[in-house]
């Protein structure tokens, strides 16, 4: 019903402050419709944001609400980050760009927003925390390791059935929160362990498996590896079954 309502005409006689925000990749509305709106309203401001999500509390939403605070009172928040200790998913899709030229654009993106739907629908029921989506995968913390495991085993399973393989690396490690997302040594751990993964597996640092000690999760030796740009070795471990539900 909304994009069908053609409201062109009625741009140029708005009158008062408008701000036009749009995210650049969003996949419902083009950059170019927030582009071509903000022309024609007279005085509109226009916010090219990053990111691919149509709706405003996913995602970089911080950000969004900075844009949204400075129109309105001329000032942006200070805001100082926050250290935490957090467990850090990162999710991906094997072979993505196989699956795209194999099914067109128009299969793929309707098989890619059922993916995030599926991910997205673990990640409420595990009280996972959305940082951003990657393009074909996800970042994600949790407060405990435990749950952080189920809840990427619950998304592997979910996405059994679309055909879908994932890859996902997690660990645990103290994170800087800021406006635009998270950052930290934790965060590039994380994403080298991840690199490490195989097809389906879910693989966890040192750190996770010391975590999860009798939380009935059985893990299995992976082997110890050089994670690029990471000092030391590190020893990874795949979640094996029996995992408690």
């Amino acid at each position: 019903m909304n994009a069908q309502i053609d409201i062109r005409n009625v741009l140029p006689t708005v009158q008062v402050p408008t701000l036009v925000l749009n995210r650049i990749g969003d996949e419902n509305v083009k950059i170019e419709e927030a582009r071509y709106i903000a022309s024609k309203i007279p005085g509109a401001k226009l916010v090219e944001l990053p990111g691919r999500d149509h709706l405003p509390w996913v995602g970089n939403s911080g950000e969004l609400l900075n844009e949204v605070q400075e129109f309105l009172t001329g000032t942006r928040p200070s805001y100082r980050g926050d250290r935490v200790l957090a467990t850090i998913l990162f999710t991906d899709i094997v072979s993505s760009t196989q699956h795209m030229s194999d099914l067109g654009d128009r299969k793929w993106r309707s098989l890619l927003e059922r993916h995030n739907s599926l991910v997205r629908t673990e990640i409420s029921r595990f009280k996972g925390i959305e940082i951003e989506t990657t393009g074909d995968g996800f970042l994600v913390t949790f407060d405990g390791s435990a749950r952080a495991i189920r809840c990427a085993c619950a998304i592997r399973d979910a996405l059994q059935p679309t055909g879908l393989g994932i890859r996902q690396g997690l660990h645990t490690g103290e994170i800087e929160l800021l406006d635009e997302g998270i950052r930290g040594i934790g965060v590039h751990i994380a994403a080298r362990v991840l690199e490490q993964a195989s097809p389906n597996e879910v693989l966890v640092s040192r750190t996770v498996k010391d975590l999860i000690s009798g939380s009935g999760i059985n893990l299995a030796e992976k082997g110890s590896y050089h994670l690029k740009g990471i000092p030391e070795i590190w020893r990874l471990y795949t979640v094996s079954g029996g995992w408690v539900s």
